[in-house]
């Protein structure tokens, strides 16, 4: 599993930097930024589920980004940049997660974030509370997410608010 997970987040990092997928673009994206805190990550997530409670402890401190040992990603979670990442650890999130630099998706009294999949998190975006983030959602830099956001949209500013739903402008779509 730990190998598949892997594997899947080094083919999605190397799509989005390079738009395809070989041997060469993996092994680029191997010597990108985010692409070590992606394997502490994975190296973590995998020893807390084998109950190797020393060796997590010990890749979370390593891990350049705050990723607390109990969130999950499903496959394609990619970290473009991971210098100031902040992740919670009772966040939840799907497939295909893109996160930027200066990134927070924290928990406020006791209630975090779950992201569906197929989700681009802007630098600086903040994600905070018992939101609930759709499918197919951008979130724009330095937006700040504290209501639930529906698939498809594109949201921005602070606080955040739609502008979009499947690249349409908010008006178009209300006015349909």
């Amino acid at each position: 599993m730990l190998f598949a997970l892997l594997r899947s987040d080094l083919r999605a990092k190397a799509q989005w930097l390079y738009d395809e997928v070989n041997f060469k673009t993996i092994l680029k994206a191997l010597c990108t930024d985010g692409t070590f805190a992606m394997i502490c990550y994975r190296l973590m997530q995998a020893c807390q589920r084998h109950h190797l409670v020393p060796l997590a402890m010990l890749f979370n401190k390593i891990n350049p980004c705050v990723i607390g040992r109990g969130a999950d990603f499903g496959p394609g979670f990619v970290l473009i940049h991971s210098h100031g990442v902040f992740i919670n650890t009772g966040v939840r999130g799907g497939k295909n997660i893109f996160i930027e630099h200066q990134v927070t998706i924290g928990a406020e009294k006791k209630q975090a974030p779950v992201l569906g999949d197929d989700i681009f998190i802007g630098a600086g975006a903040k994600i905070l509370g018992g939101v609930r983030i759709g499918n197919h959602v951008k979130i724009g830099a330095n937006a700040v997410v504290t209501k639930d956001v529906p698939d498809g949209a594109t949201v921005a500013g602070v606080p955040a608010r739609v502008i979009k739903i499947y690249g349409k402008p908010v008006d178009e779509v209300t006015a349909a």
